[in-house]
Parts: C-alpha cells; structure tokens; sequence
C-alpha cells in the first residue's frame, strides 16, 4: 500500500518540516515520510524520488520553491559530491540551533526518564567555523580519465572517489602535506592499491598537525611492507616541508573498513608528535585517538572539567582515556587519576604525557573498563568520579551494566553521537540524576555535535 502511493523516479512538491539526524530534510508525502538532502526547515522543494522502502523514501532536490532565509551558499566546490560535510548550506548560527534540536530529537525518541525535564543548554560554536580539522585521512586511486593519481574522499555510500585540493575545514598545512606527497607520488610513478584487483601498495594518506606546536606527521597506509622510490621520496617531502618531523609507514593488507593495521614503521624522523590542550603536552603516535579539533577540544575538556565537580581528595577515572587528554587535564587538581584503552599504544602515549607532566598520581592500564574497574575495586581503589568518553557505537553493554552495579557520586559522559547517548541515558537515568547536558560544536558545517552530560548519583 505505502509503496504504490509514490514510486522511484517520480516528481513530488512539498514542505520541509525539520532536518534529521544527518543534516537531511525532512517533509511528508501521504503521510510517507522522505528524507531530502540540501533542503532546510520551512523551505518547499519540488523533489526527485530516489529511492523508496516500506517506511521511508529519499530525494534529492530539483527545485526550491520558496526558499529558507537561513539558506546560505556553500563555498565549497565539491560540497555536493563529497559528503564530508553536510551542512554547509545552513547559516551557522542556525547550525548550532539544530544541534541542540538534534540533541532533543534523540532524548525524545529513546525517552530515558525525566527527560521532559533536561537542562538542555544551547550549543557552543566557533567564532570561525573553518580550517580546523587536525587530520586529513583521503584515499588514494589511479584516474584512467586523468592519468594520474589522486587522493580525496568516497562519495556517500559508494567507492568513487571526489579528489579533493582544497579541503575548507582542513587545517591548510594538512591540506598542503597532502597535495605535496600526491605530487610526488606521481612523480616517481608509484603503484596505487587497485580495491577491486586486490593489487598496488599505496592505499591512504593521513596528516596530523599540533596546531600549538606546528609538527606534522604524514603516514603513508599501504598494502604491504614495501615501499618503492622510498629514499627519494622521504628526500624530497623532508626538503619541501620543514614542518614534518615524523614520516611513518602503516601496513594495512586485509580487506577491511578499518582504514589502519597493526603494524606502523618510521620512515623518518620521530614516532610521535606534539600538542598541547589545557597546558598540557601530549605524544601523539600515528594510531592514537585524538580530538580532530583542537580549538573545541579545549572547550570540551574544560566542559567535562567543570561537570566532575571535583574536590582534591578525589579519585577519578577516565574510561576510555586515549592518550590521557581529559585524566591528565584534572589530575593536577585530584587526589589520583587512572584511566583504560584496548589500544595499547595509546596507554603508552598517556603514560609518557603523564611523565612529562610530572604527574605522580596517575595510573594508565591497557583493557577494557568493564574489565579493570571492578578489579580496581577489588583491590581498594573506589573512584568518586567517573569519566566516559566512548566511540560512536556509545557504552558497550558490560561497562554500563559495570556503572549501574557500583555507580560513582558523579558520572561525566561525553558522546559523540546523541543516539547511543539518548539509549544509554535510558539506563543511567535509572542510578543518576541528570543534571545537564552541554553540546559543543566540535565539527562545524557537518551534522555531527559531540554532548557533554553532568550526572549525579541519586
């Protein structure tokens, strides 16, 4: 029945009445809901059905009606094709809007208890909402077209490549690394991984820079150990771009979604580079999670900061830690921080941004929290403050059944998708009181917004 009311292909007008969690446009069509990219609240659109299922439909704009005074026009040349951003068409003022909104949509869909009454605080965005990605991660190919190699990003939900040059919210010295060592990658007629044959070597490029220190690593991905022309590459990147002090090479050779393998080997130069967030200095190896805008970063912290609430005797520990970003910015101010990744590599950066520091009163153990808090516990060390700072995927189901058995007196929870946050709340809310929650724009002109939850033990 809902399929027969409107079919692939076919031409509707309508209005939009909101966007959804990914930045889309979202109206109704015989009460069948469709999901339209690039069109914003309070516009009508004449829409072309792309595709159609038993709930929902999609469509892609052929003409605005009557169009949003909040539209704007996106200075990105390849913003429609990339989908690294969503959102670029959307004054940013009304971006930080619909973040909070996005926040409530989620709370009202999952319903953890009380959420009616949430203290839902507005957005904190950026005075410049440009040029602050930390780390450039594009793939590789060879264009048949242009008989060359180039590197960018996937279109959505394909494996064709849009190049990119110019990224807009790229650090511009990860941007220039980049385009630098495609330069010279066809220079020296490297071979590039072909997915569908299974053969070439190089597959990704990835950048990282601290922005308060200047250094930049480039990591060159590849699908085996070797590495041809590489001596004259290394030659030429090292005298074309000062600021690199560390070249590394990542082996990735199993057909996977996960763009890094295990092993990581030096080319060049150091293993780590340097940042510094909250005065704090921190190792970054080539694997290790880092906040991908560094400006905001230090607004979160500082938001998770001032949601522990914290007193000088107390313990804390910082569940999925990283390299130690948010443990060590508290520590100096706490009797004891101890924190916990699985990527060993990481605790080792933490452990050494911990010795640099000075810091005698923190402990960094590789495995899981819903392994090592209860044997913490076990062993005397009862912390009166939990951080949380999980994946998109949200809490894994042993570390929130571990925090619902012995909750702390407050629970800091910072998502970086307010689905999983919304679903986890529906379980925490049941041991704390839910005192607010802070979203901070971290990743301006995308549909993404990180949140940062006080919570108390009731």
């Amino acid at each position: 029945m809902i399929q027969a009311a409107i079919k692939k292909g076919q031409t509707v007008q309508l209005k939009i009445k909101r966007l959804g969690i990914n930045g889309e446009g979202i109206g109704y069509f015989r009460n069948l809901i469709l999901f339209i990219p690039n069109a914003l609240p309070g516009e009508e659109v004449v829409a072309t059905v792309t595709n159609v299922s038993q709930k929902f439909a999609e469509g892609q704009v052929t003409k605005i009606v009557k169009k949003s005074p909040n539209r704007i026009t996106p200075p990105c040349h390849v913003y429609e094709e990339c989908g690294g951003c969503q959102l670029q068409h959307l004054s940013y003022n009304k971006q930080l809007v619909f973040k909070r909104d996005l926040l409530k949509q989620a709370l009202q869909k999952f319903k953890p208890k009380g959420y009616q009454e949430f203290d839902l605080r507005p957005t904190i965005g950026m005075d410049d909402p440009w040029h602050y990605r930390n780390k450039a991660q594009f793939q590789l190919r060879y264009s048949n077209k242009r008989q060359r190699i180039e590197a960018g990003l996937y279109r959505p939900n394909s494996h064709e490549l849009v190049p990119i040059d110019d990224c807009l919210v790229q650090e511009p010295q990860t941007q220039q690394v980049l385009n630098t060592a495609v330069q010279l990658l066809n220079k020296y007629n490297v071979p590039v991984y072909d997915e569908k044959k299974n053969s070439g070597i190089f597959r990704t490029l990835m950048v990282r820079i601290g922005v308060i220190t200047n250094e930049l690593q480039l990591v060159f991905i590849t699908n085996s150990e070797k590495f041809p022309s590489k001596q004259a590459l290394i030659r030429e990147l090292t005298t074309r771009l000062p600021n690199v002090v560390s070249i590394m090479q990542n082996i990735q050779n199993k057909k996977t979604s996960l763009v890094m393998g295990e092993k990581t080997v030096n080319l060049w130069g150091k293993d780590t580079i340097e940042e510094q967030i909250n005065e704090v200095t921190f190792d970054l190896s080539a694997r290790a999670f880092f906040q991908l805008n560094p400006y905001q970063t230090s607004v979160l912290y500082q938001e998770a900061i001032r949601a522990l609430d914290y007193q000088s005797s107390d313990t804390v520990i910082d569940a999925y830690c990283g390299v130690g970003t948010i443990g060590l910015s508290v520590a100096p101010f706490v009797k004891q921080v101890r924190g916990m990744d699985t990527i060993s590599q990481a605790i080792t950066d933490a452990q050494k941004n911990a010795q640099r520091k000075g810091l005698t009163n923190t402990h960094y153990e590789t495995g899981t929290a819903e392994e090592l808090i209860p044997k913490w516990m076990k062993d005397g060390y009862h912390a009166d403050a939990i951080v949380v700072d999980p994946p998109r995927t949200g809490l894994d189901d042993k570390l929130l059944q571990t925090l619902l058995r012995h909750p702390s007196k407050r629970l800091v929870y910072v998502s970086c998708n307010v689905s999983t946050l919304a679903r986890d709340l529906v379980q925490l809310a049941k041991v704390y009181r839910v005192d607010y929650l802070q979203s901070v724009d971290m990743f301006p002109q995308t549909a993404r917004c990180e949140v940062v939850v006080k919570l108390t033990k009731k």
